[in-house]
This record gives C-alpha cells, structure tokens and sequence, in this order.
C-alpha cells in the first residue's frame, strides 16, 4: 500500500531509496519500516485483527495519520491490483483473522 500510495503521489526519484524489490521515497521508507517494528511487537501476533478493529493503538498519533492517509489512498486502488488481498482484507475485518493453517 505504501508503494501505491508513494507512487501514485509522484514523490521525486531524487529522494528514493531501495526496498527490496519496490522504490520509495525517503519519507515513505521510514514509515514502511516502522510500520514493520510496529507489526514486530505487535501482542497479538498471528490473531491480529485489522488496526481498524484493535483495541490498542500502537503507532504514534502522528504516524497513525500518516497510515491511515495511506490507507485512504490506496486501500480502493489495490481492488484493481491486488482484488483477492484487498477482498480477503475487508473479510478479516468483518469476521476476524483467518486461522493459521498447519
């Protein structure tokens, strides 16, 4: 969601920095990565709910509004690049996370 959002905001090539496969704009590698440490140590690991539904708010206010201006952006676009994810994202947060497969 983060390369759609940095993408389709045509943040300067100048200021891109490499993540593994995709390239992002400084500012959205620093939050692509904490958005990473928050998921890390995140209590509820595998059972997580979406953020939408989580009772705890672990991103910082300022780092939550910047997500959720990513979300707002690009959470319709991925419908078109990425349906089944998109799909099995909203299905996660009507009913829950799926359970882990063995």
């Amino acid at each position: 969601m983060i390369n759609k959002y940095c993408v389709g905001h045509g943040h300067t090539r100048s200021k891109r920095v490499e993540h593994g496969s995709v390239e992002l704009c400084a500012n959205c590698l620093e939050l692509l990565q904490y958005s990473h440490l928050r998921l890390e140590h995140c209590r509820f690991g595998e059972e997580k709910k979406t953020c939408g539904q989580c009772p705890i708010h672990c991103y910082k206010p300022d780092r939550r509004l910047q997500i959720k201006t990513v979300m707002k952006y690009a959470g319709p676009r991925m419908l078109w690049s990425h349906p089944f994810t998109a799909l099995r994202h909203a299905m996660d947060g009507i009913i829950g996370p799926r359970e882990k497969r063995v």
